[in-house]
């Protein structure tokens, strides 16, 4: 029970790094620091948006519009929090 917690905890902590490393990076291309036309920054941009895009298009869908700005991934790292409280506080309930 305690080496799947782990692993639990482990994906969300994966999860939560490639978030930040998500977010930083569309603020470094909105403020032409980087160019998605260099193959590697591009890359990695349009992997990074593959891979959260299936958690940020239910958010999105579900929130109103807000002008240009994306609470998807506030939302996203909000849910990760939660459910490393969630978990940390059950698996507690085990020992």
């Amino acid at each position: 029970m305690q080496s799947l917690f782990q692993i639990l905890m482990l994906i969300l902590d994966v999860v939560w790094f490639i978030v930040i490393a998500h977010v930083i990076m569309s603020w470094l291309i909105n403020f032409q620091v980087l160019n998605v036309r260099q193959q590697l920054v591009g890359q990695i941009w349009y992997g990074l948006n593959r891979l959260l895009e299936p958690l940020y298009g239910p958010i999105r869908r579900l929130l109103p519009p807000m002008g240009g700005l994306d609470l998807a991934p506030l939302i996203v790292l909000l849910a990760v929090l939660a459910l490393r409280i969630v978990l940390q506080n059950n698996i507690a309930a085990f020992y």
